[in-house]
Order: structure tokens, then sequence, then C-alpha cells
């Protein structure tokens, strides 16, 4: 990506977004599932930094400083581009941890990955979460590192345009069909963090290659994928952020239209 002043990404801009949950869900052993029960939003230059382990203030390394700042950008961006497309659309904040932080959906941890809690409208990520998918996974790019921000703001948009309120209801109603009303979550927001894409290349902030990289990212954070990963067989009842083929689908089409409106996983069922 083609960032102002110079800017660039920690450690080469490797890294590997992820609407979170699964993923390190998966590999810890946990039940991401009931984590995405408990757990559902980044603001401009609004950027939160606490440390809950302990009581010293944040200290960022020279690294985590430039991380913050590539974060800090994307973000920017990303709230600058939102009110042109959805009416109502207000800012989210973005809170950067380390190990754990408390939020209006209860304890977050590093091992839950990024999430969006729509209690309190905000994203949460640790910034340890981008070293640990780089070291693990090797889905470089920086494209593919903002992608991840772009996921969970995509929440946030469903939070207000009150497509998350439904969904809870109805999963609520029909429990049977709670992982495949979260599927239909999360490849929404997928496609819509490919709608951002489709502007970033048009105004010139994408560089060759970079398109890939974010497919790549999506096909890396599949529910076969990451089943495959944790030793597991795929069990497809068991998915909640969709198959690698379907991520990197709704990411493509948020990517090559550059409309929200193509970005319909529900059809109707809502």
């Amino acid at each position: 990506m083609r960032l102002p002043g110079g800017l660039s990404v920690p450690g080469g801009g490797k890294g590997m977004g992820l609407g979170g949950i699964l993923l390190i869900g998966l590999l810890m052993g946990g039940d991401p599932l009931q984590i995405l029960g408990q757990l559902g939003g980044a603001g401009g230059a609004s950027v939160t930094l606490p440390d809950v382990a302990a009581p010293e203030p944040f200290q960022a390394s020279p690294q985590e400083e430039e991380l913050v700042d590539f974060v800090s950008f994307v973000l920017d961006d990303l709230q600058e581009f939102w009110p042109g497309k959805v009416r109502g659309y207000q800012d989210a904040k973005l809170v950067l941890f380390r190990d754990a932080t408390q939020s209006a959906c209860g304890l977050g941890q590093a091992a839950m990955g990024p999430f969006y809690c729509p209690g309190d409208q905000r994203v949460y990520v640790d910034l340890g979460f981008y070293g640990e998918l780089r070291k693990r996974f090797g889905a470089p790019g920086d494209f593919a590192q903002a992608y991840v921000l772009a996921h969970e703001i995509g929440h946030h948009i469903q939070k207000i345009r009150g497509i998350e309120l439904r969904v809870r209801k109805l999963q609520e109603r029909s429990p049977r069909q709670k992982n495949q009303l979260s599927v239909l979550m999360e490849l929404q927001a997928d496609c819509l963090a490919g709608v951002w894409g489709h502007s970033a290349g048009q105004r010139g902030i994408l560089e060759p290659g970079n398109i890939e990289e974010g497919l790549r990212a999506a096909a890396a954070i599949g529910d076969d994928r990451m089943q495959q990963m944790a030793g597991r067989a795929v069990q497809l009842e068991a998915f909640t952020h969709g198959s690698s083929e379907q991520r990197v689908r709704w990411l493509r089409r948020g990517l090559a239209s550059g409309n929200p409106g193509r970005c319909d996983t529900f059809q109707g069922a809502l």
C-alpha cells in the first residue's frame, strides 16, 4: 500500500488480517462459537491504548509505534470513506492493547484475535496479533494486514444498519441457524472490506500485488483451512466464518464492484 510520508509497515509489511475469533480459538483449542456469542470499531484519530495487565502507562516500542501509525492511517481512511456510503455512519473507536482488556462485551484477550464489540462500538486489537500471524501463517502484505481492520469496520456498519441486531434475534429464535447466520455476517463483512479496497485502488493507495495479498489472506483464514490446520476434519456444520472459497469470493465481489449493495449475503433472509 502506498502510504503518505514514506510510512512503512513493520517487518516488511508482512501480516494477515482476520475477523479474528475463529482462527485463534481453534488453534488454542477453545470454542470459537462460544467466544462469538460473547463478543459481537476504529475511530480515526481516536485511539485508546490501555494496558490491563500492568498499572504502568502503555509504552509502545519503536516497532509498535510504526504499526500504530499504519493502523491509524488505515482506520482514518476507512472512516473518511464510509460516511459517503452509509447513512448515519458514526466513527467507531479503536482500542489497542496487550494481553487483555475490558470491553462492553466482556474480557477481551489476545487469544481471541481482533474483534468488534457492538456494545461499545469499538474494534479491539492486540498488537502482538500481527506478529503471531506473520510467524505462523505467512500471508504477507500490508493490504492483507489492513484487511483485518476493514473487516471489523464491516461489522460496525452492520451494527449501524441494524443488521447485527436482526441476526442476533434470529439466532435466538432459531438456534439451529446460529452458525449459518454467523457465516453470512462474516462474509458480508469481507465483502464490505472489499468495497473499501476498491476505493483505495481507485485513489492510488494500493500498489501492484496488493489485491492478491488480500485474497491470499482471505483464503488462508477460511473455516475449512483453519480446521485442517488444527488437525481436525472439515465439518461444515461448525463453520462460523465461511470456507476459503467463500471468503475469497465475497472479498473479490466487494473489490470488483465497490458497491455495498452487492454485499447482501443474506438475500432476503432477514
